[in-house]
C-alpha cells in the first residue's frame, strides 16, 4: 500500500531557538490544528524528550478519538520526530527540522502517513483526507504567521504534496 507524503517548508522571523521551543511545547499542537478538530492534549504536563508519550482527544471526521503520539527523535533546537502509536492511520510519521537562514529559522515539515482500508482508505484520501490535511496545513501555516512571524514561504520549494 502506497504512502502519502506531505511536505512544507516556511521561514519565521524569529531565532531558531525560539520556534523550536515553540514547537517543542505540546500543548501548542493544539493552537496550530482548525478548531473543528477540537484537538486537546489530555497528557498531564508532559516533558518533550526522545521516548515522550503525548495523548490527545480529536474530532477527525466528526468522530471522537484519541490520538497517542511517541517521540522517537528528539534533538534540541534542531529536530524531532513523531509518530503515531494509536490514532485513525496505519502510518503515522512527522519529522520536524528547523535551520538557521536570514536572521530567522526555516521550518521543514516531512509527514509520511497511510490510511488503514487497504482500496477504501486510498478511496477516502482522494476523496476527503488528503484535502482534510492540506487544509489543516494551511491553517497551520496561517497560525503560524500569527503567533511567531513574520512567515514567508520558500520560493522553488512545495509548500505541500499529496
Amino acid at each position: 500500500m502506497a504512502d502519502h507524503v506531505l511536505e512544507a517548508r516556511v521561514w519565521l522571523g524569529r531565532p531558531r531557538s525560539d520556534v523550536f521551543a515553540f514547537f517543542a511545547d505540546p500543548a501548542n499542537l493544539g493552537v496550530l490544528t482548525p478548531p473543528s478538530f477540537a484537538l486537546r492534549l489530555i497528557t498531564p504536563a508532559p516533558v518533550m524528550a526522545a521516548g515522550a508519550v503525548l495523548d490527545y482527544r480529536l474530532r477527525w471526521l466528526g468522530v471522537p478519538i484519541r490520538w497517542r503520539a511517541f517521540v522517537r527523535e528528539y534533538d534540541p533546537p534542531y529536530r524531532f520526530l513523531d509518530v503515531q502509536l494509536r490514532g485513525p492511520y496505519a502510518r503515522w510519521e512527522h519529522r520536524h527540522r528547523f535551520l538557521e537562514d536570514d536572521g530567522g529559522t526555516i521550518v521543514e515539515d516531512r509527514l509520511v502517513y497511510r490510511l488503514p482500508l487497504g482500496i477504501a482508505g486510498r478511496a477516502m484520501h482522494a476523496v476527503l483526507v488528503g484535502r482534510q490535511l492540506r487544509a489543516a496545513w494551511d491553517y497551520r501555516t496561517r497560525r503560524l504567521a500569527e503567533l511567531l512571524g513574520p512567515l514567508r514561504p520558500i520560493r522553488g520549494t512545495p509548500t505541500r504534496g499529496a
